[in-house]
Protein backbone atom coordinates (compact mmCIF):
# COMPACT_ATOMS: atom_id res chain seq x y z
CA UNK A 1 0.00 0.00 0.00
CA UNK A 2 1.41 3.40 -1.02
CA UNK A 3 0.88 6.62 0.87
CA UNK A 4 -0.96 9.04 -1.43
CA UNK A 5 0.09 12.54 -0.40
CA UNK A 6 -2.08 15.52 -1.45
CA UNK A 7 -0.65 17.84 -4.08
CA UNK A 8 0.14 21.47 -3.37
CA UNK A 9 -2.91 22.45 -5.37
CA UNK A 10 -5.16 20.25 -3.21
CA UNK A 11 -3.69 21.70 -0.01
CA UNK A 12 -4.22 25.31 -1.17
CA UNK A 13 -7.80 24.44 -2.21
CA UNK A 14 -8.50 22.98 1.24
CA UNK A 15 -7.21 26.13 2.97
CA UNK A 16 -9.44 28.29 0.80
CA UNK A 17 -12.46 26.15 1.70
CA UNK A 18 -11.90 26.60 5.39
CA UNK A 19 -10.93 24.71 8.56
CA UNK A 20 -13.25 21.72 8.01
CA UNK A 21 -11.69 20.97 4.61
CA UNK A 22 -8.17 21.11 6.09
CA UNK A 23 -9.15 18.77 8.94
CA UNK A 24 -10.72 16.35 6.45
CA UNK A 25 -7.56 16.38 4.33
CA UNK A 26 -5.28 15.61 7.29
CA UNK A 27 -7.72 12.97 8.52
CA UNK A 28 -7.41 11.30 5.13
CA UNK A 29 -3.60 11.31 5.44
CA UNK A 30 -3.74 10.01 9.03
CA UNK A 31 -6.05 7.17 8.02
CA UNK A 32 -3.67 6.12 5.24
CA UNK A 33 -0.70 6.17 7.66
CA UNK A 34 -2.61 4.01 10.16
CA UNK A 35 -3.56 1.51 7.47
CA UNK A 36 0.03 1.31 6.28
CA UNK A 37 1.17 0.83 9.89
CA UNK A 38 -1.26 -2.06 10.34
CA UNK A 39 -0.11 -3.65 7.10
CA UNK A 40 3.55 -3.34 8.11
CA UNK A 41 2.77 -4.84 11.52
CA UNK A 42 1.11 -7.84 9.85
CA UNK A 43 4.05 -8.30 7.49
CA UNK A 44 6.55 -7.99 10.35
CA UNK A 45 4.59 -10.58 12.37
CA UNK A 46 4.54 -12.95 9.40
CA UNK A 47 8.29 -12.52 8.85
CA UNK A 48 9.02 -13.20 12.53
CA UNK A 49 6.81 -16.30 12.43
CA UNK A 50 8.60 -17.61 9.34
CA UNK A 51 12.00 -16.87 10.88
CA UNK A 52 10.93 -18.68 14.05
CA UNK A 53 9.77 -21.65 12.02
CA UNK A 54 13.01 -21.98 10.10
CA UNK A 55 15.15 -21.36 13.20
CA UNK A 56 13.75 -24.37 15.08
CA UNK A 57 15.90 -27.47 15.35
CA UNK A 58 16.46 -30.33 17.80
CA UNK A 59 18.52 -28.15 20.16
CA UNK A 60 15.85 -25.48 20.77
CA UNK A 61 12.53 -27.29 20.29
CA UNK A 62 10.86 -30.69 20.42
CA UNK A 63 11.87 -31.52 16.83
CA UNK A 64 13.80 -34.81 16.46
CA UNK A 65 17.51 -34.70 15.51
CA UNK A 66 16.68 -36.45 12.23
CA UNK A 67 14.87 -33.29 11.09
CA UNK A 68 18.06 -31.19 11.27
CA UNK A 69 19.24 -32.47 7.89
CA UNK A 70 22.88 -32.27 6.89
CA UNK A 71 23.45 -28.99 8.71
CA UNK A 72 23.64 -30.18 12.30
CA UNK A 73 23.34 -27.47 14.98
CA UNK A 74 26.33 -26.91 17.25
CA UNK A 75 28.39 -29.43 15.26
CA UNK A 76 32.09 -29.30 16.21
CA UNK A 77 34.42 -28.08 13.49
CA UNK A 78 36.71 -30.70 12.00
CA UNK A 79 40.38 -30.05 12.69
CA UNK A 80 43.40 -31.41 10.84
CA UNK A 81 46.90 -32.01 12.07
CA UNK A 82 49.50 -29.35 11.18
CA UNK A 83 52.36 -31.89 11.40
CA UNK A 84 54.08 -32.59 8.09
CA UNK A 85 55.25 -36.04 7.00
CA UNK A 86 59.02 -36.55 7.22
CA UNK A 87 59.21 -39.08 4.40
CA UNK A 88 61.20 -41.53 6.57
CA UNK A 89 60.15 -45.13 7.09
CA UNK A 90 58.92 -46.27 10.49
CA UNK A 91 61.19 -48.01 12.98
CA UNK A 92 64.92 -47.66 13.57
CA UNK A 93 66.76 -45.35 11.17
CA UNK A 94 70.02 -45.97 9.38
CA UNK A 95 73.00 -44.89 11.47
CA UNK A 96 71.54 -45.55 14.91
CA UNK A 97 73.76 -47.35 17.49
CA UNK A 98 73.78 -51.17 17.01
CA UNK A 99 74.34 -53.69 19.84
CA UNK A 100 76.65 -56.68 19.88
CA UNK A 101 75.65 -60.30 19.11
CA UNK A 102 73.58 -61.97 21.88
CA UNK A 103 73.95 -65.52 20.58
CA UNK A 104 76.07 -66.83 23.46
CA UNK A 105 74.51 -64.70 26.23
CA UNK A 106 72.41 -66.24 29.02
CA UNK A 107 68.63 -65.73 29.08
CA UNK A 108 67.73 -63.16 31.73
CA UNK A 109 63.93 -63.48 31.53
CA UNK A 110 60.90 -64.02 29.31
CA UNK A 111 58.21 -61.84 27.80
CA UNK A 112 54.88 -63.28 26.72
CA UNK A 113 52.26 -62.12 24.27
CA UNK A 114 48.82 -63.64 23.76
CA UNK A 115 46.65 -63.78 20.66
CA UNK A 116 42.92 -64.37 21.05
CA UNK A 117 41.09 -66.27 18.32
CA UNK A 118 37.45 -67.03 17.59
CA UNK A 119 37.16 -70.75 16.75
CA UNK A 120 35.41 -71.82 13.59
CA UNK A 121 31.63 -71.75 14.10
CA UNK A 122 29.68 -74.68 12.79
CA UNK A 123 26.22 -76.20 13.09
CA UNK A 124 26.05 -79.29 15.29
CA UNK A 125 23.40 -81.93 14.79
CA UNK A 126 22.25 -83.79 17.90
CA UNK A 127 20.37 -87.00 17.20
CA UNK A 128 17.78 -88.12 19.73
CA UNK A 129 16.78 -91.77 19.61
CA UNK A 130 14.07 -93.58 21.54
CA UNK A 131 13.41 -97.27 21.80
CA UNK A 132 10.35 -98.91 20.31
CA UNK A 133 9.08 -102.09 21.88
CA UNK A 134 6.08 -104.29 21.08
CA UNK A 135 4.11 -105.77 23.93
CA UNK A 136 4.25 -109.60 23.65
CA UNK A 137 0.81 -109.90 25.24
CA UNK A 138 -1.31 -107.44 23.20
CA UNK A 139 0.99 -106.50 20.34
CA UNK A 140 0.84 -102.77 21.10
CA UNK A 141 3.77 -100.72 19.83
CA UNK A 142 5.30 -98.62 22.63
CA UNK A 143 7.68 -95.69 22.05
CA UNK A 144 9.93 -93.85 24.45
CA UNK A 145 9.57 -90.11 25.06
CA UNK A 146 11.66 -87.45 23.33
CA UNK A 147 12.69 -84.28 25.22
CA UNK A 148 9.72 -81.94 25.48
CA UNK A 149 11.28 -79.39 23.10
CA UNK A 150 12.02 -81.96 20.38
CA UNK A 151 8.76 -82.13 18.45
CA UNK A 152 9.74 -82.62 14.78
CA UNK A 153 11.81 -85.15 12.81
CA UNK A 154 14.22 -82.27 12.01
CA UNK A 155 14.24 -78.85 13.62
CA UNK A 156 16.49 -76.04 14.74
CA UNK A 157 17.50 -75.85 18.37
CA UNK A 158 17.54 -72.88 20.73
CA UNK A 159 21.03 -71.83 19.59
CA UNK A 160 19.97 -71.14 16.00
CA UNK A 161 16.77 -69.41 17.17
CA UNK A 162 18.77 -67.29 19.59
CA UNK A 163 21.14 -66.17 16.85
CA UNK A 164 18.32 -65.26 14.51
CA UNK A 165 16.25 -63.30 17.04
CA UNK A 166 19.33 -61.71 18.64
CA UNK A 167 20.53 -60.24 15.33
CA UNK A 168 17.03 -59.00 14.53
CA UNK A 169 15.95 -57.66 17.92
CA UNK A 170 19.18 -56.35 19.38
CA UNK A 171 21.03 -55.20 16.27
CA UNK A 172 18.14 -54.53 13.82
CA UNK A 173 19.79 -56.53 11.04
CA UNK A 174 17.41 -57.16 8.11
CA UNK A 175 16.34 -60.74 7.48
CA UNK A 176 18.27 -61.10 4.20
CA UNK A 177 21.51 -60.09 5.91
CA UNK A 178 20.86 -62.47 8.79
CA UNK A 179 20.65 -65.31 6.26
CA UNK A 180 23.97 -64.15 4.83
CA UNK A 181 25.57 -64.09 8.30
CA UNK A 182 24.52 -67.69 8.92
CA UNK A 183 25.91 -68.76 5.55
CA UNK A 184 29.22 -66.92 5.95
CA UNK A 185 29.92 -67.88 9.57
CA UNK A 186 28.58 -71.42 9.76
CA UNK A 187 28.52 -72.58 6.17
CA UNK A 188 24.89 -73.54 6.70
CA UNK A 189 22.03 -71.64 5.10
CA UNK A 190 18.76 -71.03 6.95
CA UNK A 191 15.53 -69.79 5.43
CA UNK A 192 13.72 -66.50 5.90
CA UNK A 193 10.85 -68.43 7.49
CA UNK A 194 13.25 -69.72 10.16
CA UNK A 195 14.25 -66.19 11.15
CA UNK A 196 10.67 -64.92 11.25
CA UNK A 197 9.48 -67.98 13.18
CA UNK A 198 12.29 -67.54 15.72
CA UNK A 199 11.24 -63.94 16.41
CA UNK A 200 7.61 -64.97 16.71
CA UNK A 201 8.45 -67.78 19.14
CA UNK A 202 10.59 -65.42 21.24
CA UNK A 203 7.63 -63.04 21.65
CA UNK A 204 5.55 -66.00 22.87
CA UNK A 205 8.26 -67.05 25.31
CA UNK A 206 8.66 -63.56 26.84
CA UNK A 207 4.93 -62.86 27.15
CA UNK A 208 4.92 -63.77 30.90
CA UNK A 209 7.74 -61.27 31.41
CA UNK A 210 5.63 -58.55 29.80
CA UNK A 211 2.81 -59.26 32.26
CA UNK A 212 5.26 -58.99 35.14
CA UNK A 213 6.58 -55.69 33.79
CA UNK A 214 3.08 -54.18 33.70
CA UNK A 215 2.61 -55.12 37.36
CA UNK A 216 5.93 -53.50 38.27
CA UNK A 217 5.07 -50.30 36.40
CA UNK A 218 1.78 -49.97 38.28
CA UNK A 219 3.71 -50.23 41.57
CA UNK A 220 6.49 -47.80 40.62
CA UNK A 221 6.51 -44.30 42.18
CA UNK A 222 7.48 -42.69 38.85
CA UNK A 223 6.82 -43.89 35.28
CA UNK A 224 7.86 -42.16 32.05
CA UNK A 225 5.51 -42.12 29.05
CA UNK A 226 6.00 -41.28 25.38
CA UNK A 227 4.16 -41.94 22.10
CA UNK A 228 6.25 -41.34 18.95
CA UNK A 229 4.96 -42.11 15.49
CA UNK A 230 5.95 -45.35 13.77
CA UNK A 231 5.07 -46.62 10.29
CA UNK A 232 3.40 -50.02 9.89
CA UNK A 233 2.19 -51.35 6.54
CA UNK A 234 2.86 -47.90 5.06
CA UNK A 235 0.51 -46.18 7.53
CA UNK A 236 1.22 -44.07 10.59
CA UNK A 237 0.82 -45.88 13.91
CA UNK A 238 1.95 -44.91 17.40
CA UNK A 239 4.48 -46.58 19.66
CA UNK A 240 3.24 -46.13 23.23
CA UNK A 241 5.98 -46.54 25.80
CA UNK A 242 5.94 -46.78 29.59
CA UNK A 243 9.25 -47.27 31.35
CA UNK A 244 11.44 -46.85 34.41
CA UNK A 245 15.18 -47.36 34.87
CA UNK A 246 14.58 -51.10 35.41
CA UNK A 247 11.80 -52.09 33.00
CA UNK A 248 10.44 -51.17 29.55
CA UNK A 249 7.01 -51.76 28.04
CA UNK A 250 5.67 -51.01 24.54
CA UNK A 251 2.51 -51.39 22.53
CA UNK A 252 1.74 -50.35 18.94
CA UNK A 253 -1.65 -48.83 18.23
CA UNK A 254 -3.21 -47.13 15.19
CA UNK A 255 -4.49 -44.46 17.59
CA UNK A 256 -2.48 -41.92 19.52
CA UNK A 257 -5.12 -40.69 21.95
CA UNK A 258 -7.07 -41.95 24.89
CA UNK A 259 -8.23 -45.18 23.22
CA UNK A 260 -4.63 -46.34 22.87
CA UNK A 261 -3.83 -45.29 26.44
CA UNK A 262 -6.74 -47.39 27.64
CA UNK A 263 -5.52 -50.33 25.54
CA UNK A 264 -2.13 -50.10 27.23
CA UNK A 265 -3.83 -50.62 30.63
CA UNK A 266 -1.23 -48.77 32.67
CA UNK A 267 -1.98 -45.06 33.04
CA UNK A 268 -5.74 -45.52 33.76
CA UNK A 269 -4.83 -47.63 36.82
CA UNK A 270 -1.65 -45.81 37.86
CA UNK A 271 -1.47 -43.85 41.12
CA UNK A 272 2.15 -42.61 41.14
CA UNK A 273 3.72 -39.74 39.16
CA UNK A 274 3.49 -39.88 35.37
CA UNK A 275 6.32 -38.05 33.62
CA UNK A 276 5.58 -36.99 30.04
CA UNK A 277 5.53 -34.15 27.55
CA UNK A 278 2.67 -31.67 27.42
CA UNK A 279 0.30 -33.90 25.48
CA UNK A 280 -3.22 -33.14 26.66
CA UNK A 281 -4.73 -36.70 26.73
CA UNK A 282 -2.36 -37.58 29.59
CA UNK A 283 -4.05 -34.97 31.75
CA UNK A 284 -7.37 -36.79 31.32
CA UNK A 285 -6.24 -39.07 34.15
CA UNK A 286 -6.41 -37.49 37.58
CA UNK A 287 -5.81 -40.80 39.39
CA UNK A 288 -2.09 -39.95 39.28
CA UNK A 289 0.18 -36.93 39.58
CA UNK A 290 1.80 -35.40 36.49
CA UNK A 291 5.36 -34.26 35.89
CA UNK A 292 6.27 -32.36 32.71
CA UNK A 293 9.57 -32.79 30.87
CA UNK A 294 11.75 -29.77 31.59
CA UNK A 295 14.27 -30.66 28.89
CA UNK A 296 11.53 -29.66 26.46
CA UNK A 297 10.92 -26.43 28.40
CA UNK A 298 14.62 -25.54 28.37
CA UNK A 299 14.80 -25.94 24.60
CA UNK A 300 11.69 -23.80 24.10
CA UNK A 301 12.95 -21.12 26.50
CA UNK A 302 16.29 -21.01 24.68
CA UNK A 303 14.39 -20.54 21.41
CA UNK A 304 12.25 -17.70 22.81
CA UNK A 305 15.31 -15.90 24.17
CA UNK A 306 17.24 -16.05 20.89
CA UNK A 307 14.39 -15.65 18.41
CA UNK A 308 12.12 -13.22 20.27
CA UNK A 309 14.70 -11.56 22.59
CA UNK A 310 12.73 -12.49 25.72
CA UNK A 311 14.81 -11.84 28.84
CA UNK A 312 12.39 -13.75 31.09
CA UNK A 313 13.18 -16.98 29.16
CA UNK A 314 16.83 -17.16 30.26
CA UNK A 315 15.85 -16.30 33.83
CA UNK A 316 13.27 -19.11 33.92
CA UNK A 317 15.72 -21.60 32.42
CA UNK A 318 18.38 -20.64 34.98
CA UNK A 319 15.87 -21.00 37.82
CA UNK A 320 14.75 -24.48 36.73
CA UNK A 321 18.36 -25.64 36.45
CA UNK A 322 19.21 -24.08 39.81
CA UNK A 323 16.36 -25.89 41.55
CA UNK A 324 17.34 -29.19 39.98
CA UNK A 325 20.98 -28.74 40.98
CA UNK A 326 19.99 -27.87 44.54
CA UNK A 327 17.78 -30.95 44.66
CA UNK A 328 20.65 -33.30 43.80
CA UNK A 329 23.04 -31.55 46.16
CA UNK A 330 20.55 -31.69 49.03
CA UNK A 331 21.18 -34.28 51.72
CA UNK A 332 17.53 -34.19 52.77
CA UNK A 333 14.58 -35.95 51.13
CA UNK A 334 12.79 -32.70 50.36
CA UNK A 335 13.14 -28.92 50.43
CA UNK A 336 12.08 -27.05 53.54
CA UNK A 337 8.86 -24.95 53.33
CA UNK A 338 10.95 -21.76 53.38
CA UNK A 339 13.05 -22.83 50.40
CA UNK A 340 9.95 -24.00 48.52
CA UNK A 341 8.25 -20.67 49.08
CA UNK A 342 11.34 -18.78 47.90
CA UNK A 343 11.55 -20.76 44.66
CA UNK A 344 7.82 -20.35 44.04
CA UNK A 345 7.99 -16.58 44.49
CA UNK A 346 10.89 -16.32 42.04
CA UNK A 347 9.02 -18.51 39.55
CA UNK A 348 5.90 -16.33 39.79
CA UNK A 349 7.93 -13.11 39.51
CA UNK A 350 9.57 -14.28 36.28
CA UNK A 351 6.17 -15.17 34.83
CA UNK A 352 4.82 -11.76 35.82
CA UNK A 353 7.74 -10.09 34.06
CA UNK A 354 7.01 -12.12 30.94
CA UNK A 355 3.29 -11.35 30.93
CA UNK A 356 3.96 -7.64 31.42
CA UNK A 357 5.68 -7.42 28.04
CA UNK A 358 3.61 -10.12 26.33
CA UNK A 359 -0.04 -9.59 27.33
CA UNK A 360 -2.88 -11.64 25.96
CA UNK A 361 -4.18 -10.46 22.59
CA UNK A 362 -7.82 -9.30 22.70
CA UNK A 363 -10.37 -10.72 20.22
CA UNK A 364 -10.10 -9.24 16.72
CA UNK A 365 -13.14 -6.94 16.23
CA UNK A 366 -12.86 -7.34 12.46
CA UNK A 367 -13.04 -11.13 12.60
CA UNK A 368 -16.22 -12.28 10.88
CA UNK A 369 -16.59 -15.53 12.81
CA UNK A 370 -16.68 -15.30 16.61
CA UNK A 371 -15.91 -19.00 16.97
CA UNK A 372 -12.54 -20.19 18.23
CA UNK A 373 -9.93 -18.55 20.39
CA UNK A 374 -7.80 -15.61 19.41
CA UNK A 375 -4.44 -16.79 18.15
CA UNK A 376 -1.72 -15.88 20.63
CA UNK A 377 2.03 -15.50 20.16
CA UNK A 378 4.42 -18.42 20.93
CA UNK A 379 5.80 -16.36 23.81
CA UNK A 380 2.39 -15.92 25.44
CA UNK A 381 1.50 -19.58 24.91
CA UNK A 382 4.69 -20.66 26.69
CA UNK A 383 4.04 -18.28 29.57
CA UNK A 384 0.49 -19.57 29.90
CA UNK A 385 1.66 -23.18 30.00
CA UNK A 386 4.24 -22.43 32.70
CA UNK A 387 1.55 -20.62 34.70
CA UNK A 388 -1.37 -23.03 34.28
CA UNK A 389 0.73 -26.18 34.76
CA UNK A 390 3.05 -24.85 37.43
CA UNK A 391 2.59 -27.88 39.71
CA UNK A 392 3.49 -30.29 36.90
CA UNK A 393 6.47 -28.19 35.78
CA UNK A 394 7.85 -28.07 39.33
CA UNK A 395 6.86 -31.63 40.28
CA UNK A 396 10.55 -32.51 40.62
CA UNK A 397 10.84 -29.76 43.25
CA UNK A 398 7.84 -30.81 45.32
CA UNK A 399 8.65 -34.53 45.23
CA UNK A 400 12.29 -35.59 44.98
CA UNK A 401 11.25 -38.90 43.39
CA UNK A 402 9.79 -37.06 40.39
CA UNK A 403 12.07 -36.50 37.41
CA UNK A 404 13.37 -33.28 35.90
CA UNK A 405 13.10 -34.64 32.35
CA UNK A 406 11.35 -37.39 30.41
CA UNK A 407 14.65 -38.57 28.95
CA UNK A 408 14.13 -42.15 30.12
CA UNK A 409 11.14 -42.65 27.83
CA UNK A 410 12.83 -40.84 24.95
CA UNK A 411 15.90 -43.05 25.27
CA UNK A 412 13.75 -46.18 25.30
CA UNK A 413 12.04 -45.27 22.02
CA UNK A 414 15.22 -44.09 20.31
CA UNK A 415 16.35 -47.58 19.31
CA UNK A 416 12.98 -48.29 17.73
CA UNK A 417 13.59 -45.24 15.54
CA UNK A 418 16.93 -46.76 14.55
CA UNK A 419 15.08 -49.92 13.52
CA UNK A 420 12.84 -47.85 11.23
CA UNK A 421 15.84 -46.11 9.68
CA UNK A 422 17.26 -49.52 8.82
CA UNK A 423 14.10 -51.16 7.50
CA UNK A 424 11.90 -48.18 6.56
CA UNK A 425 8.74 -49.58 8.14
CA UNK A 426 7.19 -52.75 9.50
CA UNK A 427 5.58 -54.82 6.78
CA UNK A 428 2.84 -56.20 9.05
CA UNK A 429 1.17 -55.20 12.29
CA UNK A 430 1.75 -58.67 13.73
CA UNK A 431 5.47 -58.47 12.99
CA UNK A 432 5.63 -54.99 14.54
CA UNK A 433 3.88 -56.18 17.71
CA UNK A 434 6.22 -59.16 18.00
CA UNK A 435 9.26 -56.95 17.51
CA UNK A 436 8.34 -54.36 20.17
CA UNK A 437 7.54 -57.12 22.67
CA UNK A 438 10.95 -58.70 22.05
CA UNK A 439 12.59 -55.29 22.20
CA UNK A 440 10.93 -54.54 25.55
CA UNK A 441 12.38 -57.79 26.87
CA UNK A 442 15.87 -56.94 25.57
CA UNK A 443 15.68 -53.40 26.97
CA UNK A 444 14.63 -54.70 30.38
CA UNK A 445 17.45 -57.26 30.36
CA UNK A 446 20.00 -54.55 29.59
CA UNK A 447 18.67 -52.29 32.33
CA UNK A 448 19.27 -55.12 34.79
CA UNK A 449 22.89 -55.56 33.62
CA UNK A 450 22.34 -59.02 32.14
CA UNK A 451 23.75 -60.59 28.98
CA UNK A 452 21.22 -60.10 26.17
CA UNK A 453 22.28 -63.15 24.16
CA UNK A 454 22.11 -65.41 27.19
CA UNK A 455 18.74 -63.96 28.23
CA UNK A 456 17.26 -64.67 24.78
CA UNK A 457 18.63 -68.21 24.85
CA UNK A 458 17.15 -68.70 28.32
CA UNK A 459 13.76 -67.58 26.99
CA UNK A 460 13.85 -70.27 24.28
CA UNK A 461 14.61 -72.79 27.02
CA UNK A 462 11.52 -71.63 28.94
CA UNK A 463 13.62 -69.73 31.47
CA UNK A 464 12.82 -66.16 30.45
CA UNK A 465 14.00 -63.39 32.73
CA UNK A 466 10.95 -62.97 34.94
CA UNK A 467 12.30 -62.58 38.46
CA UNK A 468 10.60 -60.08 40.73
CA UNK A 469 12.26 -56.90 39.57
CA UNK A 470 13.08 -54.36 42.27
CA UNK A 471 10.80 -51.32 42.26
CA UNK A 472 13.42 -48.58 42.48
CA UNK A 473 13.12 -44.86 42.90
CA UNK A 474 14.43 -43.44 39.66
Amino acid sequence: MNLKMPTEKEVRAAYRQGEDAVVALFHQITTQVAEIGEELAKQTSAIVALQAQTAKNSSNSGKPPSSDGYSKPNAPKRTTSQRKKSGKSTGGQTGHKCGCSLKDEQISGHEKRQVFHVPQIHIEVNTHQTEIKICPACGTKNKGDFPHNVTQPTQYGSGVKTWASYFSTQHFIPTARILQIFKDLTGHGVSEATVLKSCRQLSEKVSPTMSAIKTILLQSPVVCFDEPGIRVEGRLHWLHNASTDTVTYYIIDPKRGQIAIENMEILPNYTGTACHDHWKPYFSYDNCKHSLCNAYHLRELDFLEKQYQQSFASKMADLLLEINQAKYESEADSFSPIILESYQQRYDAILEEGFSTNPEKPPDPNKKSKRGRTKQSPVYNMLKRLRDFKEAVLAFMYDFRALFTNNQAEQDVRMLKVKLKVSGCFRSLTGAEEFVENRAYVSTVRKNDLNVFQAIQAAFEDKAFIQQFPVRIM
